[in-house]
C-alpha cells in the first residue's frame, strides 16, 4: 500500500508523459487543460461527473442562524455556495477494499 503523500499535478503529468508517450510540456498542457475545464465548468454552476471516479457537486445553502460554540450567541450564517465530491462506487470499493 502506498505511503500516506500528495498526487500533484506534476505526479499527473509524469504518468501521462510514461504511459502515453507525450513530452512532459505536452503532458503537463493536458493536465492543464483538463483541471481549467473543470473549474470553468464549477464556476459556471455545472457540476462534474468523472464516470468511474465521482461527482464534484455544486449546493447553494440558504441563510440560516448558527450558535458560537463558545459563547452560545445567535448569528446569521451568511447564504454561500459550497462545493462537495461524491465518490463513485467503483472507486470506494477500489480506494476501501484495497
Amino acid at each position: 500500500m502506498r505511503s500516506v503523500g500528495t498526487l500533484t499535478r506534476a505526479d499527473l503529468a509524469e504518468t501521462i508523459n510514461r504511459k502515453m508517450g507525450f513530452s512532459r510540456a505536452e503532458s503537463l498542457d493536458l493536465v492543464e487543460s483538463i483541471l481549467a475545464k473543470m473549474c470553468g465548468a464549477m464556476a459556471d454552476g455545472e457540476n462534474v461527473k468523472i464516470s468511474g471516479f465521482g461527482t464534484f457537486i455544486l449546493r447553494d445553502k440558504k441563510q440560516r442562524i448558527g450558535r458560537n460554540p463558545k459563547t452560545g450567541v445567535e448569528v446569521p450564517i451568511t447564504p454561500r455556495r459550497v462545493l462537495t465530491f461524491r465518490a463513485s462506487q467503483k472507486l470506494k470499493d477500489r480506494v476501501l477494499k484495497g
